[in-house]
């Protein structure tokens, strides 16, 4: 097996010594053996292994304890426990494809509640109270998303919001998209398009962030920050294989 210093390690992968250092002391890779001088040797594995949790750190989705899982794989991958790390990673893939579902049926339900021909004639009128025990939110959830500008609410004259037929419809459409992981600003984005344009797609609005934004998180492009986490479950399946065929024979990793 081949022995590499900390600067060949690190220049081979492109990165900088103190990030191999770093992996060391995050348990990410197995310690090295060192040199009466105190040297570190690293060997073949710890190349594949830096390799292997680089791929596996790419992932910006969060939710869900996602990227705790993908901390855990590297982790048991580190120990030479590639199969255990690859039922893990099976699991982490089912569940990044369980938050892709769960984005699609928010625009399936979105899409639904936007079609729907409504027959009430909005006489409903909820306290606030009553619209956050109808739609089972807390008053924090509702009075966050008055504040960021994804509702306007009436008021009577005493100055008491109320919520109508139509603020309800759009209430369960902004929960809806929130218990998939969408942000705020995305949801924003996709009813401010739809209130200037009905006929706008929903699936490329919500996942496609203004150029002029400032910030952008993964979960104003959740859609696509999923393909791609799932996209790179599947590469570090391939690694791990490839890592269990190459050193599953050496016991001493």
């Amino acid at each position: 097996m081949n022995t590499y210093k900390t600067s060949e390690i690190a220049h081979s992968i492109g990165i900088h010594p103190n990030t191999v250092r770093l992996y060391e002391e995050l348990e990410l890779i197995p310690k090295p053996e060192r040199k009466e001088n105190g040297y570190r040797v690293f060997t073949d594995f710890h190349m594949e292994q830096i390799k292997f949790a680089r791929t596996a750190l790419k992932v910006e989705v969060l939710q869900n304890g996602l990227r705790k899982q993908a901390i855990t794989i590297i982790k048991t991958s580190a120990l030479g426990n590639f199969g255990k790390a690859i039922c893990l990673t099976e699991y982490y893939l089912q569940q990044i494809r369980n938050e892709q579902r769960n984005a699609e049926e928010a625009i399936a339900i979105t899409e639904k509640l936007l079609s729907g021909n409504s027959q009430e004639t909005g006489t409903t009128f909820l306290t606030r109270k009553e619209a956050t025990d109808y739609l089972q939110i807390s008053i924090d959830a509702l009075r966050n998303w008055e504040m960021n500008g994804l509702l306007t609410v009436k008021r009577k004259q005493n100055g008491y919001r109320v919520y109508g037929d139509e603020d309800i419809r759009r209430l369960k459409i902004i929960r809806s998209l929130r218990c998939a992981n969408y942000s705020l600003s995305a949801i924003l984005r996709m009813l401010n398009t739809l209130s200037r344009n009905p006929e706008a797609d929903i699936r490329q609005v919500i996942d496609n962030p203004e150029r002029n934004d400032d910030i952008i998180s993964v979960c104003d492009k959740l859609l696509t920050s999923l393909h791609c986490a799932e996209q790179n479950a599947k590469v570090m399946l391939a690694h791990l294989a490839k890592m269990k065929k190459q050193f599953q024979e050496n016991s001493t990793l």
